[in-house]
């Protein structure tokens, strides 16, 4: 944890997984797991661009990353259109 890409992403990932906690502890959870990949990934690829001097493009990346979860995951009950 050297660098703010590490801080930034570790957070949205660690968002990610209380999402996944509370939403699998449901009745009858709507998620799967698969859903919560690409995010994945691309926490760790915006990680490691940033880590390697590539700043633009890996706010670029945490911006697709957290339209990703607002409109798929969809962590709150907002009505978007």
């Amino acid at each position: 944890m050297e660098t703010v890409y590490d801080w930034i992403t570790v957070a949205i990932f660690g968002g990610m997984v209380v999402l996944f906690l509370h939403r699998s502890t449901q009745d009858e959870p709507k998620d799967s797991l698969i859903q919560y990949l690409p995010p994945a990934v691309g926490c760790a690829l915006a990680n490691y661009v940033g880590n390697h001097g590539q700043g633009p493009l890996s706010a670029a990346i945490v911006v697709a990353v957290l339209v990703y979860i607002l409109l798929v995951l969809k962590p709150f009950d907002l009505k978007l259109w």
